[in-house]
């Protein structure tokens, strides 16, 4: 693995950014801290090289391709197989087991299909919510759109934390420098972003019901 990841950081370009999003948002592990920050950094040093914005459009791209890919894997193969391959030898070479698998179910269950959006927010089920969606046959255009919005605010969140290196820290000089950085706040800013959302739904839910009862006593 750590071959990989001086691979990904000493190559990055949009090509190699889609690609590893795509494996970091698949089943197989590939930690997007390794990935877009970096990126994104390199994109603000390197004025010739790439453009900020389209690493965050990349990221996206290739996220939704990897997600894509347990969507229909999962609704291919069903349950039964889908777990018989997390508790397998190579499920577990992949960091998968059929507890995390029911983890990612039950928290689709309990938040229906709007959890392929809210899901990409948090740390322990990204990765694997898009499993329980293609289980439960989730219509692909709904799963799309939630994972395009969940996975553009992940790698929004990851592009900015590359911004922050590049404005507040001058002495770092490579993109690993970068990648371990950032893999030391974005679960926190990532649970953060998943609390502020949670409020703004919240408050929207209420405003709904506070009209509604007003609009039934009017």
């Amino acid at each position: 693995m750590e071959q990989i990841i001086t691979f990904c950081l000493e190559n990055l370009n949009y090509w190699t950014i889609t690609l590893f999003m795509a494996i970091e948002s698949s089943f197989i592990p590939f930690p997007s801290e390794v990935v877009v920050p970096p990126a994104a950094w390199l994109a603000l040093t390197d004025s010739e090289g790439m453009n900020f914005f389209l690493v965050i459009v990349m990221a996206t791209i290739g996220a939704d391709i990897g997600a894509l890919i347990n969507y229909y894997l999962a609704r291919t193969l069903g349950r039964t197989v889908v777990y018989k391959f997390a508790d397998s030898k190579l499920g577990h070479l992949c960091l998968l087991n059929g507890e995390k698998v029911k983890k990612a179910e039950d928290y689709f269950r309990r938040h229906g299909v709007p959890s392929t959006f809210f899901g990409r927010l948090v740390p322990a089920v990204r990765q694997l919510i898009s499993i329980p969606a293609g289980l439960s046959g989730m219509d692909v255009r709904k799963f799309l759109l939630y994972t395009t919005l969940g996975a553009g605010i992940w790698n929004t969140v990851l592009a900015s934390l590359g911004y922050f290196v590049y404005k507040s820290a001058p002495d770092i000089k490579t993109p690993k420098d970068v990648s371990d950085l950032a893999a030391q706040y974005s679960h926190e800013i990532g649970y953060g972003i998943l609390a502020v959302v949670g409020l703004v739904v919240v408050f929207f839910v209420v405003k709904y019901f506070v009209k509604k009862r007003r609009t039934k006593n009017a």
